[in-house]
């Protein structure tokens, strides 16, 4: 009697390589277990092994996106020597270069309603991103419900990268860059800016 056969772990990281270059390519509705595995050189359900189901494989490929999104959010915010409303520009920043930069994977990371973010801990991934925000937003405004107000910065933020990615707040507000409009979401939300 032969062993049953093990899942390899090269072909889980390969899986999910070719799922977010197809997701940089085609957008999310390219996302088949079928075209990954076809893509990744292996049978149709190949894929199966390593994610019983499509949705868990479409949240592997969220959470690289959170990595990446980490990563730049990490390194514009920097060492934490500056104040935490220019912390929170450049977070700010970061977030809406990434939209631009990187739009199938920005659309399927905040699809929540989609992705399994409990079974492969993809929440685990996720929410330390809102508490730098939440963090940030309680330094820099004393006193607030943080939490609240930077739900409220980020809804805000996520408005301002689908317009811009769209093409209508450069329609409706004639702006060639989104830095005016970052300034204006963050006076809303934090106050005006001290000398300014």
């Amino acid at each position: 009697m032969s062993e049953p056969e093990k899942p390899d772990p090269d072909l889980r990281t390969r899986l999910v390589d070719v799922g977010v270059d197809l997701l940089a390519r085609q957008g999310a509705g390219a996302l088949t277990l079928r075209e990954i595995a076809r893509r990744a050189g292996v049978s149709h359900g190949a894929p199966r092994r390593h994610f019983p189901t499509h949705l868990e494989l479409l949240s592997a490929i969220a959470q690289r996106g959170f990595a990446r999104l980490g990563a730049r959010v990490s390194a514009n915010v920097g060492d934490g020597s500056a104040d935490p409303r220019t912390r929170l520009g450049e977070l700010a920043r970061a977030y809406l270069e990434f939209a631009s930069d990187e739009p199938g994977m920005y659309d399927l990371m905040f699809r929540h309603d989609l992705l399994e973010s409990g079974h492969l801990r993809l929440r685990d991934t996720s929410l330390p991103l809102f508490a730098v925000l939440v963090d940030l937003v309680g330094l820099a405004r004393p006193g607030c419900d943080a939490r609240t107000v930077a739900g409220a910065l980020w809804a805000n933020l996520h408005g301002v990268a689908q317009l811009w990615r769209w093409g209508s707040l450069q329609l409706a507000t004639g702006a060639t860059d989104f830095a005016p409009l970052l300034r204006t979401v963050l006076d809303a939300h934090l106050g005006p800016e001290p000398g300014r």
